[in-house]
């Protein structure tokens, strides 16, 4: 891919030198491009296209990288490291169990990259391995960087017998209770072993005898123990670990009284999570959704950890058990398993070796007090970037300032995903009995989320509230919410769109979009969606402005996309920038290639999987391709088009995926104030200009990261937009203090 400086940016000049490369990636075979002219690319070759899974994987590498960048406070590493480990056991459980899945019923049709599930997973496989040795030696380098800072992870053997008798004596107290061992006998078949779980597969025998016998001992971590248990020292500190299973397991005399313990092994499973059933021909779609949950918790395991050197003759008979491939479904760990624990490694109360504390600022058109609609309706439309902006005197407040409105008639929001604790929940309970109608779409099968969609569902239900599961066969993944107000002259709507979940947890660390809007025609469009989401009926429905899926929206962006080839010109060129998670549907990575064939300049700013390979000779040498990997997790959907000078650009909760575009429900709405359309092109340029935490893709799969040229450049694009908040809140801070001052001037 060519390093030169392009001038494709949104009014300025961007270049790209390589900086490091993605450790151990993997170098996807590029097509044979020799001889060949733009119009003899046949679009449908396979050799064109990345595949899902791996370029995912990519993706984790990244995060990992992030945990081994010496420019990375230390404990904020060791985070990353806790990240790449969380999202590798969920790309386990939903990924690699789909294409175990797809290969038991025998299936064997190729993806668009011409790749079968059984190649798909044996190239996840050997990808993964080579990511595991990675993070091997990364997390004893952290452990050794650590150990400089003061923080320790010991072993159990190591410690001074009066330390192992004050940890004995805490564990015997507070953690022993908690641990119920089981025999592997005749009498006792194999025990049923939980997702994610660590164990310990013991063996035993009576002393003077010769036959043994095998345990299974749970850690039993979130059950009340921490992973990491404190050895405490003389001074009082508590930065001194040893982790929970070293313990159990040089305490087996407390479990196993009289016995000999002749040999002890961890192990840990993972188990598929997708158990989804036919909600088509349930009677009743929350038992159902229950019933896959306890599906879920016995699915099949689809990966068996353990430590290097495991007697093979136990090795064979846990595989056997758990219906594995001894060959293929085990994975040897050195060093730690289960690298999500690290989190609390991370909560240490150490500021120097973490980001400095962000709180987000108030957005400066809601500095105010006063009902929040009146600001809406004056403004028209507001736009609010999260997390650099607050959750709280934004959205949260929104709900609270309708709930409290007299005036107010209607509240209807969906709900993918939020905090079990959410004050959401309760502002919605206290409208509804404030005498609101209240109308919430929930989404019972948000992966991972659905025992909290049951509960508040139930809740919400008992309060009086409307609650509905959305439309059948589709998931309700768009973030809306409708007010309808009695106003002067009648009633008016208001409405509130998100990139991302009303979740205020997550609105604190996930970059997310959102938009008040007072408009009547999105009003009217907002209206239908929710008639359409609360009955699943669909007759012709008339959207005047936004773009909803699954019926509108990726037609929509395909003819967007033919549109910007045939007004693409050299007085007005055309260019196309979608930010996104991922790029999969090739429908629309299809379109994207035709664009850059035409000379359109495209821009992807793309989280983690994407499919098109850029600066290929002919077909894609203007397109590029980069990943934002930094501070906050990013997760807006931006979607821009030149549109031959007319300017478009829209956001929502779509990614460019065939899931979403086709078998979600979900939206896009236009921003069309002046302001704000500069607003999200100034967001897009600092990502696309990024020489700190941006990624380029090459035509092979591979990613570089890029290096910065000056000091100027070291801030990372998320930095930026920190600091441009805080200035765009200080401004605002600013004028209503010289207003305040100087009263008689507005009046002028």
């Amino acid at each position: 891919m060519s390093t030169a400086r392009r001038t494709d940016s949104i009014g300025g000049a961007t270049g790209t030198k390589p900086g490091g490369k993605t450790p151990g990636a993997e170098v996807v075979p590029l097509p044979d491009t020799t001889g060949k002219y733009s119009a003899s690319f046949d679009l449908s070759d396979p050799s064109l296209y990345l595949n899902r899974e791996l370029t995912w994987l990519e993706f984790n590498r990244r995060v990992l990288h992030e945990a081994s960048d010496p420019r990375t406070p230390l404990l904020e590493r060791v985070k990353f490291a806790a990240i790449a480990g969380s999202n590798l056991d969920e790309f386990f459980m939903k990924r690699i169990g789909g294409l175990k899945q797809q290969l038991g019923a025998g299936v064997d049709e190729t993806t668009v990259d011409g790749r079968t599930p059984r190649q798909q997973l044996e190239e996840c496989f050997i990808s993964i391995r080579r990511q595991q040795k990675e993070k091997e030696g990364l997390l004893r380098e952290l452990w050794n960087l650590l150990r400089e800072e003061g923080i320790e992870l010991l072993h159990y053997d190591d410690l001074s017998d009066n330390k192992k008798a004050r940890i004995r004596d805490d564990y015997y107290n507070n953690i022993f209770p908690l641990v119920t061992p089981l025999s592997i006998d005749p009498a006792h078949p194999f025990p049923f072993i939980s997702n994610l779980s660590l164990n310990l597969l013991v063996t035993l025998r009576y002393p003077q005898e010769e036959e043994t016998s095998l345990a299974r001992v749970k850690i039993p971590v979130g059950a009340g123990a921490p992973r990491f248990i404190e050895v405490p020292t003389h001074n009082n500190e508590f930065n001194r670990f040893v982790l929970l299973e070293e313990v159990v397991a040089n305490n087996l005399d407390l479990l196993f009284p009289g016995m000999e313990v002749l040999g002890c092994d961890l192990f840990r499973v993972t188990r598929n999570a997708n158990t989804s059933r036919n909600e088509e021909h349930a009677d009743d779609l929350m038992g159902m959704i229950e019933s896959a949950l306890q599906d879920r918790k016995f699915a099949p395991i689809v990966r068996l950890q353990i430590r290097p050197g495991m007697n093979s003759v136990y090795r064979g008979r846990l595989a056997a058990e758990l219906g594995l491939n001894e060959e293929t479904d085990i994975f040897e760990v050195e060093g730690m398993m289960g690298m999500r624990d690290l989190w609390q490694v991370f909560h240490l109360d150490i500021p120097h070796l973490k980001d400095p504390k962000h709180k987000p600022v108030d957005h400066p058109a809601l500095q105010t007090d006063g009902n929040i609609l009146y600001v809406i309706r004056e403004a028209k439309a507001i736009l609010v970037q999260h997390p650099y902006e607050s959750f709280s005197s934004s959205v949260e407040r929104f709900l609270n300032d309708v709930t409290n409105d007299p005036k107010v008639r209607a509240i209807k929001m969906t709900l993918y995903r939020t905090s079990p604790q959410s004050p959401i929940i309760d502002t919605l309970i206290r409208a509804a009995q404030n005498g609101k109608q209240v109308a919430v779409v929930v989404e019972l099968q948000a992966t991972f989320d659905e025992e909290v969609n049951i509960r508040l569902a139930n809740r919400m239900e008992e309060a009086g509230i409307h609650v509905t599961y959305g439309v059948v066969g589709l998931k309700t993944h768009c973030k809306v919410i409708l007010v309808v107000r009695q106003d002067f002259n009648g009633l008016r709507r208001y409405v509130h769109f998100s990139t991302g979940n009303y979740h205020s947890e997550t609105a604190r660390i996930y970059s997310d979009l959102g938009l008040f809007v007072y408009n009547r025609e999105i009003g009217k469009d907002a209206t239908e969606l929710f008639n359409y989401l609360t009955t699943g009926y669909t007759p012709k429905r008339n959207y005047l402005k936004l773009l909803p899926a699954p019926k509108i929206l990726k037609r929509t962006l395909l003819d967007k996309i033919t549109r910007e080839i045939t007004r693409h010109t050299s007085k007005n060129p055309g260019h196309l920038i979608f930010k996104m998670n991922a790029l999969e549907d090739d429908d629309i990575a299809r379109a994207l290639y035709e664009a850059s064939q035409a000379g359109v300049k495209v821009d992807l700013i793309v989280r983690d999987s994407c499919r098109i390979r850029p600066g290929i000779p002919g077909l894609s040498e203007n397109i590029r391709v980069l990943s934002v990997v930094g501070r906050f997790l990013e997760h807006a959907r931006i979607y821009y088009f030149a549109n031959g000078g007319e300017e478009e650009i829209f956001i929502g909760s779509a990614d460019a995926m065939r899931r979403n575009l086709e078998h979600r429900v979900e939206v896009l709405v236009p921003v069309e104030v002046p302001s704000l359309i500069n607003e999200l092109k100034t967001m897009l340029q600092i990502q696309l200009d990024d020489r700190r935490s941006a990624w380029d893709m090459q035509p092979d799969g591979r990613y570089v990261q890029r290096t910065p040229h000056s000091e100027g450049e070291q801030r990372s694009c998320q930095q930026i937009l920190i600091e441009l908040a805080e200035q765009r809140s200080r401004d605002a801070l600013r004028l209503r203090k010289r207003k305040a001052r100087n009263p008689g001037r507005n009046l002028r």
